[in-house]
């Protein structure tokens, strides 16, 4: 028997980075409305009382950088600079130009199904059985145990809890299945309490039991395994300073907590920012949409898909789908499966996701897969009669 045990990690939508991310789809979002052709690839830095928007922007809309990350600092809840950001007093910095006239004619020559990748790159896709949603277990804990500490905090169960916060979901492997949960963590800023409790140790007793109670069992107990109970909550003993104020944050810093957690290969681009010319994004959606779809009509128990583009080229410079072992076919025989069924130039695989339709602010923070939300088209699974015609 083979053991072994797997750590993934998630942040809340309050971390620094994961502010960035926000900021940065949120202005994607809003040019999308306005002119669904817009080209947008926006940076964000976020540090104590400044914001830093930078990038290339061509589009026929206009663009408020200072309302749009305003409001989406308060949408988080740093609306007070002892949350780590005061949304009505950050300066807000904007350095945005045009697209490079190179990249755009590589982009938008010929027809829209012509289309060519906006960059050179790799991208990964993946699925596997281990939980309904198709993702790899640890990941999918991982992130649903910061989507709750954001759903508490908003909804005032806990009003305690502040924006920044971290989890890491450790599990136990045997022959390639898992089989329990081994360690919890939780890191989660909070108001500073020593004026009630008096003592740090009194005041992190208190916020230890508070998040086990209310966070870590009940998403513990939505999934069928056994955990070791000896969770870790905030390790360092209080967490009163965080967010941008303690902590610098950057769009695209997060991009294995925005994919599988480390448990498939990321191919390096970050998501965030980039509208879906950029294959960064929608070649990285497809290839999750078409393992997921692989996995889902039992073609295989777990499915990886690499995709790879060369800039201004529409065809993919390859393709690559693995089964590892899994599959009811050989591996050679579902990439030509794929190649057969699923639209690959940049053109088409925007065309079939619907993906110039504003929704990525919703992706920026508990993962672009793996949340069965009626905008993430790629996490359909559509292609399921079709393929079962092959089995």
């Amino acid at each position: 028997m083979s053991e072994y045990y797997f750590t993934s990690e998630s942040v809340t939508e309050g971390h620094p980075d994961k502010v960035c991310d926000a900021i940065s789809d949120a202005i994607l979002d809003n040019l999308l409305e306005q002119d669904s052709e817009s080209r947008v690839a926006c940076e964000t830095l976020a540090t104590k009382e400044m914001v830093v928007v930078a990038g290339e922007i061509t589009t026929d809309g206009f663009v408020d950088v200072d309302r749009i990350v305003k409001n989406t600092l308060n949408e988080i809840g740093y609306d007070d600079y002892t949350k780590g950001m005061n949304q009505e007093t950050v300066k807000v910095i904007s350095a945005i130009q045009p697209q490079s006239k190179e990249i755009s004619q590589g982009v938008s020559q010929g027809n829209d199904e012509e289309q060519g990748a906006g960059d050179q790159g790799l991208m990964f896709g993946f699925a596997c059985k281990e939980t309904p949603e198709l993702m790899p277990l640890p990941i999918q804990m991982a992130h649903r145990l910061t989507e709750k500490l954001t759903e508490l905090r908003k909804d005032g169960t806990l009003s305690w809890l502040r924006p920044d916060g971290k989890s890491q979901v450790s599990v136990k492997y045997v022959d390639g299945q898992p089989t329990s949960i081994s360690q919890v963590v939780i890191a989660t800023q909070h108001e500073d309490m020593l004026g009630k409790f008096g003592t740090e140790e009194a005041e992190n007793a208190f916020v230890k039991k508070e998040v086990i109670q209310h966070i870590i069992l009940p998403v513990l107990d939505k999934y069928d395994y056994p955990y070791e109970k000896e969770f870790i909550v905030n390790g360092t003993g209080r967490f009163v300073h965080g967010g941008p104020a303690a902590d610098t944050g950057l769009t695209g810093r997060k991009i294995i907590v925005d994919t599988y957690g480390g448990y498939a290969p990321h191919g390096g681009g970050a998501f965030s920012g980039k509208d879906p010319s950029k294959v960064d994004r929608s070649a990285t959606y497809m290839a999750r949409y078409i393992a997921k779809n692989i996995v889902a009509s039992g073609l295989a128990d777990k499915c990886e898909v690499q995709l790879s583009y060369g800039i201004g080229v529409a065809e993919p410079t390859s393709l690559l789908v693995q089964s590892f072992g899994t599959g009811k076919m050989s591996d050679e025989k579902l990439t030509a499966l794929v190649k057969e069924n699923f639209p690959l130039k940049p053109g088409a695989i925007i065309s079939h996701l619907k993906l110039k339709h504003p929704r990525y602010r919703q992706t920026a923070a508990y993962g672009h897969f793996g949340r069965e939300l009626d905008s993430f088209t790629w996490e359909k699974t559509d292609m399921v009669e079709k393929l079962k015609q092959y089995l």
